[in-house]
């Protein structure tokens, strides 16, 4: 399995059903992991739905609300791809970016992709959270001598060992910068990609509130002396990076056809 798609889900009816027939419309060869998070809405029988009529399609129901990262966590434990890939379960992240998110991991150039939304197309993003957003990239940029774009992007995208050798904490929205920064502290640099971004609002369901900037503050700031260390990786193999490539290649042409 070349990818490994990680859904975590909490009380999305309005959109789970939408956002798994968009990423099973990528054609890459790929697993979907949905962990629902007890939610309260009917996600969980639209998934049982979906999962009835999907073999690629894995829900693990959480028996209890642990959060994001928690989410995420079961979803990775579960996970077999050679690549692995976080997407939110509304409809912000558009899945067909895979293509050039995965690009730069199967052609051997970085092994850690992250993708930057104020480089690509977007709309609806609140202005303080765009503040938010960018001071907390600075932050990291700053305590972790790098150069990144967009730190708190969905999109992080990587090697499923490296995912693994990073041992995540992190139960609830503090899984965005406990990632980037372990994998910074692990001497990774990140490949940014462009991507498009349609923010919803809070009406609809948005969910991080700045109490969550403070504990990204802290997180940040926590890990600037963690220390880990990076697997071996060995190489992906060629055939399957070829047609992930070859893929790829297909999606940009039929997108550019007038």
């Amino acid at each position: 399995m070349l990818l490994s798609v990680l859904v975590p889900c909490y009380n999305e009816e309005k959109t789970i059903r939408e956002i798994l027939e968009q990423v099973r419309a990528v054609n890459l060869d790929k697993e979907i992991i949905v962990v629902d998070d007890h939610s309260k809405d009917r996600s969980p029988q639209i998934l049982a739905e979906s999962a009835a009529l999907d073999p690629r399609l894995k829900v693990i129901i959480q028996p209890a609300n642990r959060g994001k990262g928690e989410a995420i966590r079961t979803a990775l434990a579960a996970a077999t791809g050679e690549i692995v890939v976080i997407q939110d379960a509304d409809l912000e992240y558009d899945p067909n970016d895979y293509y050039e998110l995965i690009k730069p991991i199967v052609t051997g150039k970085v092994d850690v992709v992250f993708g930057a939304r104020f480089l690509g197309r977007h709309t609806g993003m609140y202005f303080w959270n765009a503040v938010g957003n960018k001071f907390l990239t600075f932050m990291t940029n700053f305590l972790y001598n790098c150069w990144l774009s967009d730190m708190e992007t969905c999109y992080k995208v990587m090697r499923r060992d490296i995912m693994n050798s990073l041992y995540l904490k992190s139960n609830d929205f503090r899984i965005e910068p406990e990632i980037a920064a372990k994998v910074l502290r692990l001497g990774y640099r990140v490949y940014e990609v462009p991507i498009s971004y349609n923010g919803r609002t809070y009406e609809d369901g948005k969910k991080i509130r700045k109490s969550d900037g403070l504990k990204a503050i802290w997180t940040l700031l926590q890990l600037v002396r963690w220390r880990g260390e990076a697997p071996r990786l060995a190489p992906i193999e060629p055939s399957a990076a070829e047609l992930a490539l070859a893929a790829a290649r297909d999606y940009s042409r039929t997108t550019a056809q007038p």
